[in-house]
């Protein structure tokens, strides 16, 4: 048998075997790379520039980073918000692609010196003396996590960007014609004469009979009927349910602790007052008139004299003082106190300690229940996504809702519901989830299918949903014995609405016949008031109802108009018009010429950013994008 097997072994047709068997071998050892040979790995391509994702994440976390200062702590960046933040970032390193090409195509250079200008010109990176500070600059691009090498690529970019912008928004004139016509009609006044018929005044309609009753019940079902009502299971899985199996080791606490500590401690800090000066003769005599007793406001005063300035620089540990000279002498000066003269690169400082504020530190029994807390939901939250996993394999392969649910400890609720989260009963459905989470829970009982097989999907309100629906029960016509008072109310407020319409179309036919609106109003016994000076402000929609805004301005003197309102009809008339004169208040004209001239200048830039983008072909990656918007 082995002499065979030899035999075989030297044949060509083994060895081709043998050559094919280690070749499948290989392809299997090195997939991932054979699979990602073409694998596209930029979230946009613009021509033959990408956009990586790493950089997209930087240009992310940044925008992040800006909205946070400026919204404080309260912000929360949901996946909603990040999804928007990502789309954007995307977008901004895209049309500075754009731009860039088109800066390429028409070879648009910047000189060094120019970039050196603009930068020495950042109000933000001078110092006290008002003078361009390297160390605020380079403060600034290590709280912004930019290079200095970078920032100044951004900066020639943005220069020559500025460049073609220009170029382009150079032509932005309007016509003086254009400008005046949009003055004009801004500052348009209107008086009118209005008659208001509210539904609530309307004279009470005879009692109905019956029969009209029910056939006002027949004919609109709508009203009358029961809602549509759903039988399902609803099962989710969110890390506040996981949260109440995972247990925290004390040993876990406290390497917590020990790793946050920095959190939870706050080092010494000075109030401090401050005079800036660049003469050391005169940096000694405030020192010693602030000594001597000087208030601040006299201190204040003699710095302006010798060209310096006074701050309140306020409470400051030694990190925020910019030059270790100045934190030592303010470090190492008791409370009250003035120090002698310091010289840095702005100048000559002076310094008064007005009190000093002592370390603080939690320890780790005030911050234990915390520190807990917050292990426990960072390990829930990935034990909810191991256990989202498992699910969805189980209901895969066949096993129901309820069992899952029952299996995998989730929240689960058998229900019967209208869309608005109430039973047959009027009593509120109770559902496993959060009050805020409910309308989407009941969204996805009303968006699925009879029958459809469960799966467990994410969602950004609730965590992991499934939703199981067993049975639909369609809307049904109440009996009519049911419903009598509720038909006799619709029936009622019905008649009280044809009523005001039909008086208020017999007002408008009055004056189309040639009525004043007055008039017309006297005859049929009704109010009328004057409203002048409406003009197409917002402002002005409380002296109207906002539904009478629009049509007023459309229609010519004396013509009249009717509207429904939210609580009934109004008739109004137009008395008088007056268009403001543009040459009795130039300055006026000059704002609405300079906002005109501004608003076509974006119009085209914006306009000339979408050509170059058409032109550039661009291409989004939607999969990185999605991975680029997750936490």
């Amino acid at each position: 048998m082995l002499t065979a097997l030899r035999r075989l072994a030297a044949t060509w047709v083994a060895k081709a075997l043998f050559v094919l068997l280690v070749l499948s071998f290989g392809i299997w050892g090195v997939g991932d790379m054979v699979r990602n040979l073409n694998r596209d790995t930029a979230v946009a391509k613009v021509g033959n520039r990408d956009v990586d994702l790493e950089e997209a994440q930087l240009s992310m976390r940044r925008e992040l980073q800006r909205i946070q200062r400026q919204a404080g702590p309260q912000f929360e960046a949901d996946p909603r918000v990040r999804r928007m933040v990502a789309e954007q970032a995307v977008d901004a390193l895209v049309n500075d692609r754009v731009v860039k090409v088109e800066q390429d195509r028409m070879r648009v250079a910047v000189p060094d010196q120019a970039v050196r200008d603009f930068v020495r010109a950042i109000p933000a990176f001078r110092g006290g003396d008002g003078n361009f500070s390297r160390p605020m600059m380079e403060s600034f691009l290590r709280s912004s996590e930019l290079g200095e090498q970078q920032f100044v690529a951004l900066i020639r970019g943005d220069l020559a960007r500025q460049q073609l912008a220009l170029s382009v928004r150079a032509g932005a004139q309007p016509p003086a014609l254009l400008a005046e016509r949009l003055y004009r009609w801004v500052g348009e006044q209107r008086a009118t004469q209005m008659v208001a018929l509210p539904l609530a005044q309307a004279a009470a309609p005879a009692a109905p009979e019956e029969a009209a009753l029910r056939r006002y019940h027949e004919n609109n079902p709508d009203r009358f009927s029961t809602p549509e009502y759903r039988e399902a299971t609803v099962a989710v899985l969110t890390a506040a349910l996981v949260q109440r199996e995972i247990v925290v080791s004390e040993e876990e606490i406290t390497q917590a602790y020990e790793q946050r500590r920095s959190q939870y401690e706050s080092p010494e800090k000075r109030v401090l007052e401050q005079v800036l000066v660049q003469d050391e003769d005169k940096a000694k005599e405030i020192a010693a008139a602030w000594r001597a007793g000087a208030s601040f406001a006299d201190i204040t005063a003699q710095a302006e004299a010798a060209e310096g300035q006074a701050l309140e620089l306020g409470a400051i540990d030694r990190a925020g003082l910019p030059f270790p000279s100045l934190a030592e002498a303010a470090f190492t000066t008791a409370a009250g106190s003035v120090t002698a003269p310091v010289q840095t690169d702005f100048g000559w400082h002076v310094l008064k300690v007005t009190a000093v504020e002592a370390p603080t530190s939690r320890p780790m029994a005030a911050v234990h229940d915390e520190l807990r807390n917050d292990l426990a939901s960072e390990k829930a939250a990935d034990l909810a996504f191991e256990r989202a996993n498992k699910v969805e394999d189980a209901l895969a392969g066949g096993e129901t809702l309820a069992e899952v649910a029952q299996r995998y400890n989730l929240g689960v609720a058998s229900i019967r519901t209208d869309s608005t989260g109430h039973a047959e009963d009027g009593k509120v459905v109770e559902l496993p989830v959060v009050a805020a989470a409910r309308d989407a829970v009941l969204r996805a009982v009303f968006a699925t299918d009879r029958g459809t097989p469960p799966r467990l999907a994410e969602t950004q309100d609730v965590g992991f949903l499934a939703v199981q629906v067993q049975d639909v029960v369609p809307p049904a016509l109440k009996p009519f014995e049911a419903v009598h008072d509720e038909v006799l109310a619709a029936w009622t407020a019905d008649a009280r609405r044809r009523a005001q319409e039909e008086r208020a179309a017999a007002l408008l036919a009055a004056v189309k016949g040639g009525k004043t609106l007055a008039e017309a109003a006297a005859a049929a016994q009704l109010g009328a008031r004057e409203v002048g000076g409406v003009t197409r402000q917002p402002q002005q929609l409380e002296t109207i109802p906002p539904e009478l805004r629009a049509p007023l301005f459309d229609l010519p003197l004396n013509d009249a108009t009717m509207v429904e309102t939210r609580d009934g009809f109004v008739v109004a008339q137009v008395t008088e018009i007056t268009a403001p004169d543009p040459a009795a208040d130039a300055p006026a004209l000059a704002r609405v010429r300079a906002e005109t001239e501004q608003s076509i200048a974006q119009d085209l830039e914006t306009q000339y950013i979408a050509a170059l983008r058409g032109m550039a072909g661009v291409r989004i990656n939607q999969r990185l994008l999605d991975v680029l918007a997750q936490p």
